[in-house]
């Protein structure tokens, strides 16, 4: 766009774009501040209903009655596929149920405007009542809506990187900056994007910041959504400050002292730029905090690669099992619902049986308690 703003829309096969898709993925990318991966996401989720409505020769807005049918063919066809008759699973209920709830947006936002008989969400969704126990009017009936075309997904253990596994990164890693990275993950809770879009003028390394206008006190980062031309990307539109301990300050400390001999000039105010490769001094892209950690696990010999999203497990695991409650995660992790911080608060096999070891049999008689 004009604005340097990005966004994903879908086309149609003669490379004509969908008006109602572009429509909905404009006002979600900056009706809605949305990031740019997600519409990304959605037009890759929409580019597959309009494909499948073109296979059983409906117009999308006669659809919604055989979304039934859409969720069957987006789990076992795939076009490449669909030739040779197959009917093997090609897409999990995770994926599937992602790719409902971008159609379930999209139309949502059609009846919205006008572009859709509102009547259709009636076939989208299931529609019963809920007491309300928070409202003023205490006991009232408020509709609430449930997706019709969801399916039951398989519990997923949150997998954390472990203490050897971060060991084996920070051994394996050959410089401060990729250092700095693999503990600011661990220690601090960021997100990839978060990360790679932080500036210089974020980090506030310093016991009193009052002097930068800051009243927050103690060693500390700024977390910020901005558009960034290495699109990195904050997912929470609320600034939120995350604490840094020592061991943080002290790997930022040596990275800032390698970036001065590398990049002297310090043309970019971004916290972390290429130093080892061309063009140096430029921002690092999320996607490269990807690439370094996959390269760092190989050159470690972990048995199973370190993901970035692994170190941020690693962070929130670790606040709960010290006694951070579930406000507190939220805060730290900057996630938009607490219901996504209490996941972390479920104790592992080995705090369950430490807790039924403590407590004290119960005495004989005449013994002295």
């Amino acid at each position: 766009m004009p604005s340097e703003l990005r966004y994903w829309t879908v086309l149609d096969p003669a490379h004509r774009v969908v008006v109602e898709a572009d429509d909905f993925l404009l006002h979600h990318r900056l009706g809605r501040d949305g990031a740019e991966s997600t519409s990304q996401s959605y037009a890759a989720s929409l580019a597959l209903f309009f494909d499948w409505a073109a296979s059983i020769r409906k117009p999308w807005r006669e659809s919604a009655p055989y979304l039934g049918r859409f969720v069957y063919w987006l789990q076992h066809y795939r076009p490449d596929r669909i030739a040779a008759g197959r009917t093997e699973v090609v897409r999990g209920p995770r994926r599937v149920n992602a790719i409902m709830a971008a159609v379930r947006s999209f139309f949502r936002h059609t009846a919205a405007v006008g572009q859709l008989d509102p009547q259709v969400m009636g076939v989208v969704y299931d529609s019963f009542d809920s007491y309300t126990v928070n409202e003023a009017e205490r006991g009232a009936h408020r509709p609430r809506a449930r997706a019709r075309h969801r399916l039951s997904e398989p519990h997923s253990p949150i997998v954390n990187a472990e203490g050897e596994d971060v060991a084996g990164l920070l051994r394996a890693a050959r410089n401060a900056r990729d250092r700095f990275i693999v503990i600011a993950m661990w220690r601090m809770g960021l997100r990839r994007g978060e990360l790679a879009g932080l500036r210089r003028s974020d980090v506030h390394f310093v016991p009193d910041a009052s002097r930068l206008g800051c009243g927050f006190r103690g060693t500390h980062l700024h977390v910020v959504r901005r558009t960034n031309p290495n699109g990195a990307w904050a997912k929470s539109r609320r600034q939120r400050v995350v604490p840094a301990d020592w061991l943080t300050v002290q790997a930022y400390d040596q990275y800032i002292s390698e970036r001065a001999r590398v990049d002297p000039g310090g043309r970019s105010d971004f916290l972390l730029v290429n130093l080892f490769a061309d063009p140096v001094g430029t921002p690092m892209r999320p996607g490269g905090i990807n690439e370094l950690l996959a390269r760092l696990s190989s050159r470690a010999h972990l048995r199973r690669p370190v993901h970035p999203h692994m170190l941020r497990h690693s962070f929130a695991t670790n606040i709960a099992e010290h006694g951070g409650t579930a406000d507190v995660l939220k805060e730290l992790l900057g996630h938009a619902w607490i219901s996504s911080s209490e996941v972390y608060l479920h104790p592992s096999p080995e705090r369950l049986r430490a807790v039924v070891n403590r407590v004290p049999a119960p005495r004989k008689d005449g013994e002295k308690q």
